[in-house]
């Protein structure tokens, strides 16, 4: 049974959030502060960006109130990291920052979390053969989680409340285990911020009345990354109430969606001798609405997907993470391939479709596009 204090700080960081969303909108719309559509973007109408506001509101007072400092001095250096992850999304919502400087104020943030809160991957725990590692690595992949997870959020922010339910998973499954061995100020870190986006998906649901911005998508997933370097630290403890195996995997499939989906789109930028930040239509999300399906269906498919994969890495937990993670992204590419080729085999048939008449050539028209792209609100930066 949950503590009051969880229950408590959950309920006051969901009212916070629900009271201050509708003000916020407010706010937008009489100072014209919206997300205005453009050639990169698909929504079409005047949206508010500022939906972060509201999560960082009421996550960070109702943390406040519940988590003691005194007992867990580290946080103190996670909200410091958080203010400033929260005014560099604002910023970046409001004026539009370079992605160099966005970079930059990521790698501050990380090293506060590392530096000052001593939060650290300490081990490999069997993955790659490794267990120990040097300070080094432990560094450089400490850092390179922190500012991975972050932007797969960012990056994942594609579709009406797509961020904000994947980061709800997220915050349950880690707060649930967080209580389940002993952990309270990471359980009501979880919790906390799983009450905020709750609150703020009431809003954000398609279609949506408020975006969250990279003030939002940034502060998921700073918290998801100080969430999963904690799990990955102390899960497979033979001290735990529940300890677990395959740790690494375990951890990667709580975050499957957005970190599989900003990796392999990293991938396929770099090849093609773009930047890594530029914009196009290969996030998954993309990918199943070419595919025909709606904003709510798009969601719900990469929740069910995300819980699968989790549950799999749950049941694989024998074989060890090595091979866990290596039928995981099998099974994952294996489904992205079929979308791809699902997509290239309809282009081709509008195109035979297309030379076959004059007729059938207006149906492809520019101007059905559009006119299709303009029931579809996509909260789209990347």
């Amino acid at each position: 049974m949950f503590s009051l204090d969880i229950v408590l700080t959950s309920f006051v960081s969901f009212v916070i959030t629900f009271m201050a969303i509708p003000v916020i909108i407010e706010i937008a719309d009489k100072k014209r502060l919206y997300d205005i559509p453009d050639e990169r973007k698909i929504h079409t109408r005047l949206i508010a960006s500022l939906g972060g506001v509201g999560i960082f509101g009421g996550f960070l007072l109702a943390c406040l109130l519940s988590i003691d400092g005194a007992v867990n001095p580290e946080f103190q250096s996670f909200f410091a990291a958080a203010l400033i992850i929260f005014f560099l999304g604002l910023k970046d919502d409001l004026m539009i920052l370079s992605p160099y400087k966005k970079f930059v104020g990521q790698i501050i943030a990380a090293a506060i979390i590392i530096h000052m809160g001593g939060l650290r991957i300490f081990e490999m725990h069997g993955f790659l053969g490794f267990d120990k590692i040097s300070d080094t690595l432990s560094l450089t992949l400490t850092y390179m989680t922190i500012v991975v997870v972050m932007n797969s959020f960012n990056l994942i922010d594609g579709v009406d409340g797509l961020a904000a339910s994947l980061g709800t998973v997220a915050m349950l499954i880690f707060g649930i285990y967080f209580f389940s061995v002993g952990l309270q100020a990471y359980a009501i870190l979880s919790f906390t911020m799983a009450g905020s986006l709750i609150a703020f998906l009431i809003f954000n649901h398609h279609p949506a009345k408020i975006f969250m911005g990279d003030s939002g998508s940034l502060m998921i997933g700073l918290v998801s990354s100080i969430l999963v370097i904690k799990f990955i630290n102390v899960a497979d403890a033979k001290s735990s109430v529940f300890p677990l195996t395959a740790v690494v995997a375990l951890g990667f499939s709580i975050l499957f969606v957005p970190l599989l989906d900003t990796l392999r789109v990293f991938a396929i930028r770099i090849m093609n001798g773009r930047s890594p930040f530029s914009p196009d239509r290969n996030h998954i999300h993309h990918l199943l609405l070419d595919r025909g399906l709606n904003h709510t269906r798009v969601v719900i498919a990469c929740v069910i997907i995300n819980l699968f994969f989790v549950a799999l890495a749950y049941i694989l937990q024998p074989i060890g993470p090595n091979y866990s993670l290596l039928l995981m992204l099998s099974l994952a590419f294996s489904g992205v391939g079929l979308l791809y080729y699902q997509k290239l085999k309809m282009s081709r048939l509008q195109v035979s479709k297309g030379v076959a008449g004059v007729g059938e050539l207006k149906k492809t028209s520019k101007l059905v596009t559009i006119k299709t792209e303009a029931n579809t609100t996509v909260a789209s930066k990347n």
